[in-house]
């Protein structure tokens, strides 16, 4: 396959991805009010974003989640405000993660399952950990100034926030170690992941 199919293949499967992460947060979450009219929810958006940044890498799996996330904040009104911090943080997750499990493990030139698994898992714990600590801490900063909200109601909300995020990584981290290590070795079949295995490789 050569670079300019190659290139529009990945933009499909971006948008595929970005599809995944807009209906899974809009119709798959649970939403729970906090004060002030605002809302978090449960939900499994973020595990289509790290599925992308493992299948794509880091820059096209971060615009995945970024723009559908983003687009789902904007169709909900009580998300619409919080539209920027989303789209940074979505394409933060996605660079985090395909920095683990491409730059680092370098998981596509390998096809030792072990090995894959492993770094699957540490590269989505790190970008969905980057997430727990960075949601709350933006999404207090963000409200407090940028949106203007008193510092109390912006502390309250960022607790909450960051008991959701939490359970929502660890759901996210197993459906997408699950997922991603189960559709793998068809999408090598099918040639829509390169893997360039080095004959020196011993992983």
């Amino acid at each position: 396959m050569n670079k300019q199919n190659t290139t529009v293949m990945k933009l499909a499967e971006t948008a595929l991805l970005a599809a995944l992460c807009y209906v899974s947060f809009t119709f798959l979450q649970i939403k729970i009010p906090v004060p002030g009219g605002d809302a978090t929810s449960l939900h499994i958006g973020n595990t289509f974003c790290v599925l992308g940044a493992l299948l794509l890498g880091g820059w096209y799996g971060g615009l995945a989640g970024a723009i559908g996330m983003t687009i789902a904040d904007l169709m909900d009104p009580v998300y619409i405000t919080g539209a920027p911090k989303t789209f940074v943080l979505k394409l933060c997750i996605g660079l985090i993660t395909g920095l683990v499990a491409h730059k680092l493990a370098k998981i596509n030139e390998t096809n030792d399952k072990k090995y894959v698994f492993k770094w699957s898992l540490i590269a989505s714990i790190a970008g969905l950990a980057f997430n727990v600590v960075a949601d709350p801490v933006v999404g207090y900063f963000y409200k407090q100034y940028i949106l203007g909200q008193p510092q109390e109601v912006a502390s309250i909300l960022a607790k909450l926030s960051a008991g959701a995020t939490f359970v929502n990584a660890i759901v996210s981290t197993i459906l997408v170690v699950i997922l991603y290590n189960a559709i793998r070795p068809a999408l090598i079949k099918a040639n829509l992941i390169d893997v360039h295995v080095m004959a020196s490789a011993n992983k």
